[in-house]
């Protein structure tokens, strides 16, 4: 990689966008130029309408590395410059409507976990090892790790992952429910891909808003609530009302694949 070269780089496949971090000589640790690229790219990929899904990857022998350490110990910020609310890697609090999809082949222990666990879904290579580390270094778990582990897997295998800083293997990730597929090394990026194809393939006015669903539930207590009912009749009214919502029933009574609007 030259000096030159983008911190990371988006790639059309049709509706899929392909973003793939490109610091592989430094394990693609992230730094403020990452961040930004990152950053960058999500927004590229939110604002377009012919793209659907996100498919986040890295290149070389890495997902990602963690924080870019020697940029610390030089007292640089690893932030994009003038985006903090992105967070770590310009992705952990930087919420998209269209659904995003890691891709995560090799080392991904520390910050690579915590990018994996801001996606909405993930699919790892067999020999990719997860997990939070910091304690072992006397550091904690900062760009989300202990606010989104126990959300995903039971809360004493979440606070094992946390407390021993021990990794865990692909089959123990898919096992707990970590990650929705476990590939061969070579394979990760297209497994992934044809994942997103399936969900591109759907109504993007519907999965907008179940995505936005799913995740604001857990903003509210029993699923008896009213608000939280209140909430889903809120995003959904613009789905029912679409055009889609007609296209979809038509298309299947005459049995034909749907041409979605997006509207």
């Amino acid at each position: 990689m030259t000096a030159a070269a983008p911190a990371a780089v988006i790639e059309r496949r049709g509706a899929i966008a392909l973003i793939t971090l490109n610091r592989p000589d430094v394990l693609n640790a992230v730094n403020s130029e990452l961040s930004m690229a990152v950053g960058t790219a999500l927004q590229e990929f939110n604002n377009d309408p012919d793209l659907r899904v996100a498919v986040i990857t890295g290149a070389g022998r890495a997902f990602c590395a963690g924080a870019d350490l020697r940029a610390l110990a030089a007292g640089e910020r690893i932030h994009a410059e003038g985006h903090d609310e992105w967070g770590f890697a310009g992705l952990v609090k930087h919420f998209v409507d269209k659904p995003v999809i890691a891709a995560v082949n090799g080392f991904a222990l520390g910050g690579g976990t915590e990018i994996l666990l801001a996606c909405d879904l993930a699919v790892i290579a067999e020999d990719t090892k997860l997990g939070l580390p910091e304690v072992k270094r006397g550091l904690a778990a900062a760009a989300g790790g202990l606010l989104r582990l126990p959300r995903q897997i039971p809360l004493k295998l979440a606070l094992e992952v946390a407390l021993t800083g021990e990794p865990i293997d692909a089959a123990t990730a898919a096992r707990w429910g970590l990650v929705n597929r476990v590939a061969p090394a070579d394979q990760v990026v297209e497994v992934a891909l044809e994942l997103a194809r399936k969900i591109a393939a759907n109504a993007p006015l519907a999965v907008h808003a179940s995505k936005r669903v799913v995740h604001r539930a857990s903003n509210f207590g029993s699923d008896w609530s009213d608000e939280l009912w209140e909430m889903n009749a809120d995003e959904l009214r613009t789905v029912f009302r679409s055009e889609d919502a007609k296209e979809g029933p038509r298309a299947f009574a005459e049995k034909r694949a749907p041409r979605w609007q997006g509207r």
